[in-house]
């Protein structure tokens, strides 16, 4: 039996009984309720218009002066904060009236406001450049060792000595210092291109204006050079960001200059507005890149600056176009040649988007040149380089698909039937093909989709594979549908070419793409069909263990377009092609996408069989992963996928399958806590929906259940960690079992709640903070003295014993020197035991009889509840005592009106020792000035006003004695 040891009192305000007042609850509750008064709205309704009345007044003279007021009423809504502002913003307002010489932040204003106009003439939907760099540098990479080496120009001696200083300049400007750097690997090389961009707005920003054009000079000549050919896309790259910079530096320069104290230029100004300073250092820039003797360099920086000519000329972009893209007509490089037009329709769509003209002019040139690719000095060049044809041809996609997306961007259908007249027309190249399906609009595809499987068969293979442009039609068909009476033969014309793939990474290249247009048109025997073919390919040599990515993508559009799990599972070869995914990492994550579909996509609880199967072996396979070495966050995201699977699992009224399944499944999630915690959780459900659904009528059967799923959660509960966790669950439960009226179970598990509280630590971790404890203690005690209120005592046990076991455990607990808790404990046991001393309690558990019912009032019963009050106030007089220090002062204070409030509410002050202990109590609180006044007044006018209700007039004598004390 647990005992509650009685301290013999030691205070002068100690006291030898306790007398609870004995309480009406439902006369109380109607006393605090509202009184219903009937209201007549008349004609008002809250969303009738507002009437609004205006006073205006009017001003009569100057001195002496009185004024007449004259109202109006308006049935419009007055906003008040349009007639406060009158229409003008105040922000304005203030820039209106600036100084002058804030023209220079009123230009950096204009010129943001002038950057995002001119980006967004081009629509959202048009990819940018910059979302295709990072693919193309990691695309194209080498081993071989790279070089910056400049060849410098012979100048002749037939020109006259001051055009031969003005060429030694140029060929000095030129040439610099790019000699040193030799054999650089890739790395290497592209740091030093990084160091020549900071250099470049280092010169620009220390006004070294030719260094900067020296640089840029330098950086273009190495866009001649293809010497490690397989590497020239990322070069070109890496070259074209240092030449966007130096276009922009010299813009900004020049628009800076447009701008003087008195005007700012506007975001679309005309070359009138550009004064002639401005114009004169625009047109030197444009004579210093003309001076550039070698091609490539003059038309990469004229092209970086190609915007520049807004300041001279309306047309100078239209007329400077053409001449360019006849320049690159110089450029015997086929390679080299694409990707100078591929910059001068990056720059032209970024400058002058609809010219249209000139974009499709540099296709057709390219065209026109593209037979050079099987020239003899190509040829040459790659047999030198040891390159294959296949490879060289890949190196023309980024340029070919960044023009034809220029060229495809918003326009006509008709566009696209002159590009595949013209792919004919050069036998239908597989590479020019295949950039023309990447750039069109994907219903353009769709619409065409047999032509173009018609122009694929027709294609030569050797140097692009006809897979890849299979690829590239699939693409299009995952954004657009094609003709519904062609759909079948698609996917038959499709996937003979796939399945005949030898090479595993074509294959699953390939099949990634076609998967989802099977499963946007088919049925799952198509899928199933799909599934099984991908198997078998990459199940020989175990090809599958260098294609996850892949599968894990045919996954994922699998599971996008079967919401029904009970269709997916169904699929014959959907568990088997899981089972390629054997690396544990990558497995995890393909189940962690299932289960997210699953708890996303699964309206109603499920029993299917087959769907539970399946999930349980694919959250086994989760569970399974986690180890010491697993991060809190990963088994918190593992549990609430599981913790879903398992709140979707129902049996209806077969109570026992549910049970069954929930036993099963804590077999197979003991490692991760919160997965048992919602197990447990659930079944305490399940019993309180078998209460719901018998009635309370419990035959032997249901009765056994009941007690098995107490069990359950009796058994379960020790093995978790987290002590608050399994202390609420301990009250929970027991909760759950007293509802049913297990009341043995119900004693168990508020006994084990008492006896887990001594094992509560100081600290405890809370968000991955240690935070003290007793907070939670606190809260969790008085949830529990809530609960014990209604808890029979045990037969075989002592009066209260539930109530005597706790206040030795809270005795004997160490607290915190500094903290108050304990008290407030013990307070919140004197409204326990109170409200255990009313004839009838405040609340009831349906057919369960609690200590009103049983002692009936009885007078031993009454006896040993005052002797706990009294020991209990007891303590909590000798903690006040012990707060009598100076540096405690203001504790004491707030406990003893704390203790006075209890004693108010819950105590009969009809009895003179209660009654004084609380007069006592009042005059601790205000003693050393430490309570605070508008408190004391407060709870002294609720005292004088609770006196005035019956049987309470005893607390106008109580009032009487309760001074208010001043301070001075």
């Amino acid at each position: 039996m647990y005992r509650f040891c009685v301290l013999p009192p030691s205070s002068s305000w100690s006291l030898r009984e306790w007398h609870s007042r004995q309480r009406n609850y439902k006369t109380e509750f109607e006393s605090c309720s509202l009184e219903a008064i009937p209201l007549d709205f008349g004609d008002y309704h809250p969303l009738k218009p507002i009437t609004v009345t205006e006073s205006k007044t009017k001003k009569m003279g100057r001195k002496g002066s009185t004024s007449s007021t004259s109202s109006s009423s308006s049935s419009s809504m007055v906003d008040p904060l349009s007639s406060v502002l009158d229409g003008t913003d105040p922000l304005s307002m203030f820039a209106a009236t600036s100084d002058p010489m804030t023209a220079t932040s009123n230009m950096d204003s204009s010129r943001k406001k002038r950057d995002r106009d001119d980006n967004s003439t081009i629509g959202t939907d048009f990819e940018p450049w910059s979302s295709k760099r990072g693919d193309i540098l990691a695309r194209y990479t080498t081993t071989e060792k790279l070089s910056i080496v400049s060849k410098a120009a012979a100048s002749t001696s037939a020109v006259s000595e001051k055009v031969r200083t003005r060429l030694e300049e140029l060929d000095d400007l030129e040439e610099g210092s790019q000699r040193e750097l030799l054999n650089l690997t890739q790395q290497d090389y592209m740091n030093r291109i990084e160091e020549l961009n900071q250099s470049l707005k280092d010169a620009w920003a220390s006004d070294q204006k030719v260094k900067a054009l020296k640089i840029v000079i330098q950086c273009s000549k190495l866009l001649s050079d293809t010497s490690v050919i397989q590497f020239y896309p990322s070069k070109f790259v890496l070259i074209t960001d240092i030449l966007d910079t130096f276009g922009k530096l010299v813009y900004e320069r020049i628009f800076s200059m447009c701008v003087d104290n008195r005007s700012v230029l506007s975001d679309h100004f005309s070359p009138e507005n550009v004064n002639d300073t401005a114009k004169e250092t625009c047109l030197n820039w444009f004579f210093k890149i003309a001076s550039i003797r070698e091609l490539i360099p003059r038309f990469y920086v004229e092209a970086a600056i190609l915007n520049c000519n807004k300041f001279l000329s309306k047309i100078g972009i239209s007329e400077c176009l053409p001449r360019l893209t006849c320049m690159i007509r110089g450029i015997g490089d086929p390679l080299v040649s694409v990707y100078a037009r591929a910059y001068l329709c990056r720059v032209g769509m970024e400058v002058a988007p609809h010219l249209k003209e000139s974009l499709n002019k540099n296709f057709f040139d390219f065209l026109l040149t593209f037979k050079q690719i099987h020239g003899d000095t190509v040829q040459n060049q790659l047999v030198v380089q040891g390159v294959e044809i296949p490879l060289y041809l890949t190196l023309y996609s980024p340029a070919i698909d960044w023009i034809l997306q220029c060229i495809a961007y918003h326009a006509p259908e008709v566009l696209l039937t002159e590009m595949m007249e013209r792919c004919k027309k050069l036998g239908n190249n597989a590479l020019l093909l295949n950039s023309v399906m990447s750039a069109f609009r994907a219903e353009f595809i769709a619409t065409r989709s047999m032509d173009f499987i018609g122009m694929i068969k027709e294609c030569d293979e050797s140097g692009f594979p006809k897979h890849l442009l299979f690829r590239s039609l699939g693409l299009n068909l995952a954004l657009a549908d094609p003709p519904e009476s062609d759909r079948l033969q698609i996917l038959n014309e499709a996937w003979k070419v796939i399945t005949k793939l030898k090479n595993p990474q074509d294959y699953i290249n390939c099949a990634e793409v076609w998967v989802e247009y099977t499963c946007r048109h088919f049925t799952k025997r198509e899928v199933n069909t799909v599934l099984a073919d991908v198997i078998k390919h990459m199940t020989p040599d175990r090809a599958f263990e260098d294609a996850y990515p892949q599968l894990h993508s045919i996954i994922q559009k699998v599971i996008t377009y079967f919401h029904d799990f009970s269709v997916l599972f169904s699929v014959e070869k959907f568990l088997p092609f899981l089972d390629m995914f054997q690396k544990e990492n990558i497995r995890v994550e393909v189940c962690k996408c299932i289960m997210e579909a699953f708890i996303k996509h699964q309206q109603e609880p499920t029993k299917d069989p087959v769907i539970l199967n399946a999930l349980l072996h694919v959250c086994k396979t989760m569970h399974d992963s986690v180890n010491a070495l697993t991060l809190e966050d990963e088994k918190r995201m593992l549990s609430v996928l599981i913790n879903g699977f398992i709140k979707m699992v129902s049996f209806g009224r077969d109570f026992e399958q549910q049970l069954s399944f929930y036993v099963e499944t804590r077999s197979m999630f003991c490692n991760l806590e919160p997965v048992l915690v919602q197990l447990i959780h659930s079944v305490n459900k399940l019993t309180m929906e078998t209460r719901r659904v018998m009635k309370g009528n419990h035959s032997r059967k249901t009765a056994a259940f009941v007690r098995a799923c107490v069990a359950f959660c009796f058994i379960t509960i020790p093995s978790l960690t987290g002590i608050f966790t399994r202390l609420n669950l301990y009250l929970h439960s027991g909760q759950v079992a007293l509802a049913n009226q297990c009341l043995s179970q119900a004693d168990a598990f508020f006994r084990a709640a008492v006896s887990l509280v001594p094992e509560v630590p100081k600290m405890i971790n809370v968000d991955g903070k240690m935070r003290p404890s007793e907070s939670f203690l606190l809260e969790f005690l008085c949830n529990l003295f809530s609960t014990l209120l209604i808890v029979p005592d045990h037969p075989e046990q002592g009066v209260l014993f539930l109530v005597r076991g706790l206040l030795n455990v809270i005795q004997d607990y160490t607290w915190e020197d500094n903290s108050d808790d304990k008290i407030r404990i013990y307070t919140s046991v004197l409204h326990l035991l109170s409200a255990m001393s009313q004839e009838t309690y405040l609340y009831h558990v349906d057919k369960v009889d609690s200590n009103d019912s049983l002692y009936g009032g009885d007078s031993k019963f009454l006896a040993e509840n005052n002797k706990l009050c009294e020991t209990v106030i007891t303590q909590i007089l000798e903690h006040l005592k012990a707060l009598g220090k100076d540096e405690t002062l203001k504790r004491q204070s707030i406990l003893a009106l704390s203790f006075f409030n209890s004693i108010l509410a819950h105590g009969d002050l009809r009895n003179n020792k209660l009654n004084q202990l609380s007069v006592n109590l009042w005059n601790l609180a205000q003693r050393h000035g430490c309570a605070d006044t508008r408190t004391m007044v407060k709870t002294l006018e609720y005292i004088k006003k609770r006196s005035k209700q019956p049987e309470m007039s005893h607390l106008s004598e109580l009032a009487l004695r309760l001074p208010l004390q001043t301070r001075t």
